[in-house]
């Protein structure tokens, strides 16, 4: 039953489930490529801003795809609070986990914080899209 589930879950949300790896990869990589983005101001807030908004928004859309009838809670839980959740333990594996390679930060957090509420305001718009 429990693999069902998970099989269902990976079927349904396939472009999510994708990013939250990639995401975890990512922010758990010891080294950090160069970019010719590195003289950006905050290039690294951009980046997790970027990150977490587009998981987010992807969430939105895969859950519109999957349901006709619209679950306020399911929607608050999996695609406000568990990004954002998994943002604080993101930080939390960089300072813990890494061997100091990378470190945990609480703007990192805020920025991950903020491409949620970003994800989730696009998520809202392509809710209304939808509903008309």
């Amino acid at each position: 039953m429990k693999k069902e589930k998970q099989k269902n879950l990976l079927q349904r949300y396939p472009l999510s489930c994708m990013l939250i790896v990639v995401i975890w990869v990512l922010c758990l990589t010891p080294w950090i490529p160069e970019s010719p983005l590195n003289h950006v101001r905050l290039i690294d807030k951009w980046t997790h801003l970027v990150m977490y908004g587009t998981l987010t928004a992807t969430i939105w859309w895969e859950y519109l795809r999957q349901h006709t009838v619209r679950n306020g809670w399911r929607l608050f839980l999996f695609a406000f609070l568990a990004p954002i959740a998994m943002g604080g333990l993101v930080e939390l594996a960089q300072a813990y986990c890494t061997g100091g390679r990378r470190s945990g930060e609480w703007l990192d957090f805020l920025a991950n914080s903020l491409g949620v509420c970003l994800g989730v305001l696009i998520g809202m718009v392509l809710c209304w899209r939808v509903k008309r």
